[in-house]
């Protein structure tokens, strides 16, 4: 899969999100990448609607983790913004994660951690504050 979509709003974004969700299954895992304000955790938000819709999904940003339950799938949600080294990623468990869907924001700052195989979703802002370019590529090793 590698689609590109453009979104005008963050339920827009959600939609597109909730489409890709059906695509999804257990241990495979989202790499998000994005500025700040793009849109990362709405795209989260609309995953969720698809795979856990009683979850009330939020930014990770201070726990570093989420965790939703879905009726097939747990997600476990990082953004590893304040993460800078790979001892920083034991210290919070993140290899212990298993037997759940990974999304994770901010994986310009653990290119290193990556699976062999995941999807890379890149939000880009564009000059219209509203509109984002999303893209959606399925990376094997």
């Amino acid at each position: 899969m590698n689609k590109t979509f453009t979104s005008c709003s963050p339920a827009q974004t959600e939609e597109i999100a909730l489409e890709f969700a059906k695509t999804l299954k257990n241990n495979d895992f989202v790499a998000m990448y994005g500025d700040l304000g793009a849109g990362k955790t709405a795209f989260t938000r609309g995953i969720c609607r698809g795979l856990a819709p009683d979850e009330y999904v939020s930014s990770p940003t201070y726990t570093i983790v989420n965790e939703y339950m879905g009726e097939k799938y747990r997600i476990c949600h990082f953004d590893m913004y304040r993460i800078t080294d790979d001892d920083d990623l034991y210290s919070i468990g993140f290899y212990d994660y298993t037997d759940c869907i990974i999304i994770c924001e901010w994986c310009e700052n653990i290119e290193y951690a990556l699976p062999d195989s995941y999807y890379k979703v890149t939000i880009t802002k564009t000059e219209d504050e509203d509109v984002r370019n999303i893209t959606i590529e399925e990376i094997t090793q």
